[in-house]
């Protein structure tokens, strides 16, 4: 299949699903938080759940039938040094390469992330600052994805052109924050929700781009 190419000014990421395979890490967070205020282990779709939401709408998700639970569990939360769980990330294969190859074409790179205070230990324990212009987590704006509020405060911030901008996510959440958004939507490792583009590797996000394809080497 030949893929579309697009002059491209700017592409944003998501965090969790793209960046990084986060389900691990999200579980033993969850879990210890869950576990330790007596409610029991998640379910796989309650960890999808917090997978795509922020950690204040997961926590009232989890114990939306507990009030009292609800509150212990926001008190642990305070508690708990995210940066414990950061540890078990693992970064998703030839992103680097991927981020280095867009900044030498002199393409933005940016990060909307349902994610709150865990993201300053993500992006100091695996040295991303130099990558990305901006990253605009769920504190930064009144409005979480799937407002499109993140996406508009970075190209506002950034002066780039929507039509030249891509979103890249793992999730309806993603996909809904980029279509309301204006900006074009590439799909990573889910095919189900892919509306401009799908990829499975980040180097092959290159092909989508005018001026080149990624090298074989």
């Amino acid at each position: 299949m030949v893929k579309p190419k697009w002059e491209v000014e700017c592409v944003i990421y998501d965090c969790d699903g793209v960046l990084f395979d986060s389900l691990d890490a999200n579980s033993r967070l969850y879990n210890y938080i869950a576990t330790s205020t007596e409610r029991g282990p998640l379910t796989p779709d309650e960890l999808w759940y917090c997978h795509t939401h922020t950690v204040y709408e997961s926590i009232t998700h989890l114990f939306k039938h507990d009030g009292k639970l609800e509150q212990k569990a926001r008190d642990l939360l305070k508690t708990v040094n995210l940066g414990d769980f950061v540890v078990y990330l693992k970064m998703e294969p030839n992103l680097i390469k991927t981020l280095t190859e867009l900044k030498e074409r002199n393409i933005g790179r940016a990060i909307s992330t349902n994610r709150t205070t865990s993201m300053k230990y993500i992006m100091e324990r695996f040295k991303l600052d130099p990558y990305f212009e901006m990253v605009v987590t769920a504190l930064d704006v009144k409005h979480p994805k799937p407002h499109p509020e993140s996406v508009e405060k970075i190209l506002t911030t950034l002066k780039y052109d929507r039509e030249k901008t891509l979103y890249i996510g793992d999730s309806g959440v993603d996909r809904e924050t980029a279509l309301s958004s204006g900006v074009k939507f590439i799909a990573y490792k889910n095919k189900e929700i892919a509306e401009h583009g799908f990829i499975e590797d980040h180097l092959t996000l290159l092909d989508f781009l005018s001026g080149g394809e990624h090298s074989q080497e």
